[in-house]
């Protein structure tokens, strides 16, 4: 189905939204919470050196913390209240129960001492039992360590008050039909206020801070080991600068206008704040490839994979960042502009590779540093990766950048703490983990290639080795086809790099822009040996024969899975011109008369790209250079620049963006290859038959020998006079 232009930049807009937000929750989610430093507790310090802020209290490390915690809970010895009114409770409602009977006095005295000596609940006997010490508040902030020896619980009480009274006849007829275990409470209980409060000054004092750090204090140097003081030191700086930089973020959103509007918290402001920064990065690329490629822009596949690849790499960079930042200095971000230089020009992958490095740089500690050394291997990736012909160049250049990162770190180290030491060193094993990742950019270029049906230059050149099988098929079936698509492909060759087209297509699309005429090899002049088979056809039906070789190359490409740019070669090498000699004929038929000029008419379309109108300019220039009996420097000139001035008047080329100087530029390396192409040769005369010392002439020829070199100024004998027929526009 075909999409319209508005669909187009619906669907572009739409995907840039979804990258925006992408990228941005990406961002904000890496990004939100407490910052983190990057240490291991016993290794040096491999980050510049850190000063504080600003004055802060330093905190025990988590570690100590839980220790010192864990030991209070466990140790503390925990606080009771003593209710000596509830034992005096319990005993009057002993003496009104006994009614003065006799034996009570010894019951109530017995009864007495055990509330005096302490009942307790199942908490303070397991405490006993554990050897802590019970304590009660005694006032004025004090406690009293008490004794537990005479302590007893409920079950105890009982069984010592009636072990202790039962040889006393009285006292066992008062107990009679009575439930002791009924007035014995537990009168010490634990008082859970007083132990919070006491627990927390205990644990408070504890973890008191061991000292204070002041601003601009020296918290740890490059190098430095991290003990485990330095590390307390490093959490409380982290801890701080979190504290201070919520309530600095809640205090502007209380005093901002547009905070009081909207009542969100600083971490939705946050998210705000990256999603325009997002947004402007990705509306600048937008437009930049909007007005500085407007043919890339039109085509929805191509900026759908410059959308895509910017999104995806940015958002995998994040998430790897976002667990440790030093895998940062391991991320290949020279292989943006090499992917994207392999199927766009070096501009765009350019700034493609800017945009994504501007982005990340958002998760750098160091954004400065970060941007210089990428800014660096992205120029050398470009500069070396020119043409991406054999993966020997992903080596070389990865080679390239690796010194870049190692130069400018060096540098870049200078300028930041005046000197470079071995504590640095690790970052030359990122960069060289990093380059060797890059070394492979071959594998990702292939995956693109098949999932966005993209053509990159190594694809190109192995489609131009002479032994595929296609064109191994067009040198068998159509062997004078076969020379003139390798005379078109060495001319259209050296006007691409004339121009500065892409020489490796136009190499290609040369060597197959005519294998359609495998189907009928010999209706074309440089394939036939005899007669011509066009002289018994009607002009019309020699016309149709020799268009269908366009619409059969098509098929044959199909076939073969050539890549959609070869095909399009195809298509328009000699894209909507008519064939001049049948439609002449037709005319020369029909005297007076309107012949339709539309049977006779290639389908086309013209050429859409530079690389199709060399291929185009070059097809014609050679098969008519064929037909020339003079070939002199004066009369080939001649007939390129009749050959192609007519393609230019008949608007062939007014859609590929060719301008008219390169145009001009053509017509000279044209005029000039042409004249090596077909040069005079030397003539070799008869051999000669040598006279003997006599005089006589020597009738064998074993002894013959070849006379010497006598060929100056003399006519070519290996020249082939080229047919005029009408079979010629064949090619």
């Amino acid at each position: 189905m075909k999409v319209s232009l508005k669909q187009k930049n619906i669907i572009t807009g739409l995907l840039l939204v979804a990258s925006v937000v992408l990228i941005s929750l990406s961002l904000w989610a890496s990004r939100e919470g407490q910052r983190k430093f990057e240490y291991e507790v016993g290794k040096p310090w491999l980050h510049p050196r850190l000063e504080a802020d600003f004055p802060f209290d330093i905190q025990l490390d988590e570690a100590t913390q839980k220790r010192i915690t864990d030991s209070i809970n466990e140790h503390f010895a925990n606080i009771y209240t003593v209710d000596r009114k509830l034992g005096e409770q319990q005993q009057a409602l002993l003496t009104r129960a006994l009614g003065g009977k006799g034996g009570s006095a010894s019951l109530l005295q017995a009864v007495k001492q055990l509330y005096a000596d302490g009942i307790v609940d199942n908490d303070a006997a397991d405490d006993i039992r554990a050897g802590k010490q019970l304590r009660i508040a005694v006032g004025n902030n004090e406690l009293q360590v008490v004794d537990t020896r005479r302590m007893k619980t409920v079950r105890q009480a009982y069984e010592w008050l009636t072990d202790s009274l039962q040889g006393n006849g009285q006292v066992q007829a008062a107990l009679r039909g009575l439930d002791i275990s009924q007035y014995l409470v537990p009168n010490m209980k634990l008082d859970a206020e007083e132990n919070e409060k006491w627990k927390g000054e205990d644990l408070n004092n504890a973890l008191r801070s061991p000292g204070t750090v002041q601003a601009n204090e020296v918290i740890i140097l490059r190098g430095e080991i991290v003990t485990p003081h330095k590390a307390s030191i490093l959490q409380s700086y982290e801890r701080e600068l979190h504290e201070r930089y919520n309530k600095r973020n809640e205090a502007r959103h209380q005093i901002s206008g547009i905070g009081q509007w909207f009542n969100l918290p600083a971490r939705v402001w946050r998210l705000v704040g990256q999603v325009i920064i997002v947004s402007l990065m990705m509306l600048v690329f937008y437009y930049f490839m909007k007005l500085m490629r407007p043919r890339v822009f039109a085509d929805l596949r191509r900026m759908s994979f410059l959308i895509i690849f910017i999104t995806l790499f940015t958002i995998a960079v994040i998430l790897l960042v976002k667990y440790r930042s030093s895998l940062l200095y391991l991320i290949p971000f020279a292989s943006v502009p090499i992917v994207v230089s392999t199927f766009y020009d070096s501009r765009t992958s350019f700034f493609v590779h800017m945009v994504v490095v501007l982005m990340c740089s958002l998760m750098a500690n160091r954004q400065a540093e970060f941007i210089i050394m990428q800014f660096l291997a992205g120029d050398i990736a470009i500069a070396s990766m020119q043409e991406l012909t054999r993966r020997s160049q992903l080596v070389r250049c990865a080679l390239l950048i690796f010194l870049a990162y190692c130069v400018s770190l060096v540098a870049l180290t200078l300028v930041s703490d005046g000197g470079f030491g071995r504590d640095d060193a690790h970052y030359f094993v990122y960069f060289a983990i990093n380059c060797v990742i890059l070394s492979f950019a071959y594998f990702l270029i292939f995956l693109v290639e098949k999932m966005f049906g993209f053509t990159s230059s190594m694809t190109l050149v192995e489609l131009s080795d002479i032994n595929s099988p296609l064109l191994r098929k067009l040198s068998s079936s159509c062997p004078g086809t076969f020379q003139h698509s390798l005379q078109v492909a060495n001319l259209a060759g050296e006007a691409a790099l004339e121009v500065g087209a892409n020489l490796q297509l136009v190499r290609a699309g040369a060597l197959y822009h005519d294998i359609g005429k495998i189907k009928n090899p010999a209706f074309f002049t440089e394939n036939q040996l005899g007669e011509n088979p066009h002289n018994s056809l009607p002009p019309q039906t020699s016309a149709k024969i020799v268009i269908d070789h366009v619409i059969n190359g098509l098929k044959l490409a199909d076939e073969a899975k050539l890549p959609q740019v070869v095909k399009a070669m195809i298509a328009q090498h000699h894209g909507k011109s008519l064939t001049r000699y049948f439609y002449a004929q037709a005319c020369k038929a029909h005297p007076g008369e309107e012949v339709d000029p539309t049977p006779y008419r290639y389908p086309g379309p013209n050429p859409q790209t530079k690389e199709a109108a060399i291929v185009m300019m070059a097809d014609s220039c050679e098969a008519a250079a064929k037909s020339l009996t003079d070939h002199s420097a004066e009369a080939i000139t001649a007939l390129v620049n009749k050959v192609i001035d007519g393609q230019v008047s008949e608007g062939l080329l007014k859609e590929a963006p060719i301008s008219l100087r390169d145009v001009e530029r053509v017509k000279v390396l044209f005029a000039e290859r042409l004249r090596t192409f077909y040069h005079r040769r030397v003539s070799y005369p008869d051999d000669a038959k040598p006279k003997l010392a006599s005089g006589t002439e020597q009738t064998g020829t074993a002894s013959a020998t070849p006379p010497p070199y006598q060929g100056k100024g003399a006519a070519a004998s290996e020249g082939q006079e080229a047919d005029q027929n009408k079979g010629a526009e064949g090619e």
